[in-house]
């Protein structure tokens, strides 16, 4: 009866993401028929993945399934490991991907919106008398400029801030230890 008692302890540590599973296909989609290596992870199982990772040390998770004793087979478990490594690094890596082409894409608005206003500038001055073609260009290019310049802004700050919670999670999970336990 200690045993079980250390080892119910260990689930809960402060670095340990412990999910209790009553078989092997809760962590995958139920409709999804093929084999454990290439099936699609169930909604459910990241959700409370996610929700338990939110406050983890990135460096120190351990992912914990708990399965009862009767159920576990360790090929089969394996399997499974290899494919949530799989599914968890290949979207830390399409996450990353959207956060530098969303920074890429605000990058390049900036730079947009500084031309633009530079042009502007040069319009006001080069053609300060006043003709209608100047009058129309500066018009014109200064709130594109603003326009560029403050969208691309948000593209860089806000934009890619939202998808961090998201690249932490995959990262987080990404680098864990996946063990399984029985109950």
């Amino acid at each position: 009866m200690v045993e079980k008692t250390e080892e119910k302890e260990e689930w809960t540590l402060e670095s340990n993401i412990s999910l209790k599973v009553n078989r092997y296909n809760d962590i995958f989609s139920s409709f999804d028929p093929r084999h454990y290596s290439v099936r699609a992870l169930s909604v459910d199982f990241l959700d409370e993945a996610k929700r338990a990772s939110i406050d983890k040390d990135s460096k120190k998770i351990e992912l914990r399934l708990l399965i009862p004793r009767n159920l576990r087979k360790l090929e089969i478990e394996k399997t499974i490991k290899k494919r949530l490594k799989e599914h968890f690094e290949r979207h830390s890596r399409i996450i990353k991907k959207e956060c530098n082409k969303i920074i890429g894409m605000g990058m390049g608005f900036i730079i947009a919106g500084i031309i633009l206003m530079f042009m502007a500038t040069l319009v006001f001055f080069k053609y300060s008398k006043g003709s209608l073609l100047s009058h129309f260009l500066l018009v014109f290019l200064e709130p594109g400029g603003w326009f560029f310049f403050w969208e691309g802004l948000s593209l860089v700050i806000f934009e890619s801030k939202d998808k961090k919670p998201e690249l932490n999670f995959y990262r987080k999970m990404a680098n864990c230890n996946i063990v399984f336990l029985s109950y």
